[in-house]
């Protein structure tokens, strides 16, 4: 059986959403200036890099991080490959998600992730085609990038309509060397208490 490691290396140059925190390495204490240990200060968003989106991101009521069921993070997962430049309710009815409640969505965006600088033109999905995995079933929608939803929206429709359904949201993949199929996802989140979000470390094993 393969591991696929689709996680995003976190680092102070890597990419990150405008508007988040920047990502912070310090070193506290050091072995070579004479300290008994190396030890270090990490500083990040909570939408760093790979990371879930728990309801709580824009529900007020939402479920919290550590609230989310391991149920929903841990299971079989379809990867499917989409080459349009938004993924709509027509770019859905051309695949195929079979009874699998959790779907992630490899697009050009996982090339973004050879520079080190945000790009605003990526793959999203339409707030409709939530609406539409949401009426399908699914519980779990991850994507190659920093954000599902349209750079430069202002009401996150996208986010609310699959928050509000308790869909989880998971961004962030790096998909580059995962090919379209079925595999079992393993997404274990940093357990945050009563958090919108958190840096996860996320592999897929076919």
């Amino acid at each position: 059986m393969q591991i696929y490691d689709v996680t995003v290396p976190v680092h102070p140059r890597m990419p990150i959403y405008p508007g988040d925190p920047p990502v912070v390495f310090e070193p506290r204490l050091q072995i070579s200036k004479g300290d008994p240990a190396n030890v270090s200060y990490c500083g990040m968003g909570t939408h760093t890099g790979t990371h879930i989106d728990a309801p709580f991101h824009f529900i007020e009521n939402g479920r919290k991080l550590h609230e989310i069921p391991l149920n929903l993070l841990v299971g079989r997962a379809r990867v499917v490959e989409v080459t349009a430049r938004k993924i709509d309710v027509e770019t859905l009815s051309r695949l195929d998600l079979g009874e699998h409640i959790r779907v992630l969505f490899k697009t050009r965006n996982s090339q973004l992730w050879q520079q080190e600088t945000f790009n605003p033109d990526y793959v999203f999905i339409t707030p409709e085609a939530a609406a539409k995995l949401v009426a399908d079933g699914i519980k779990l929608v991850g994507i190659d990038y920093l954000s599902v939803e349209e750079y430069g929206s202002k009401t996150f429709p996208t986010h609310v309509e699959l928050l509000s359904n308790g869909v989880v949201i998971l961004e962030g993949l790096d998909l580059r060397a995962v090919d379209a199929g079925d595999y079992e996802l393993i997404c274990l989140p940093l357990k945050l208490m009563d958090s919108d979000g958190a840096p996860a470390r996320v592999i897929l094993r076919g």
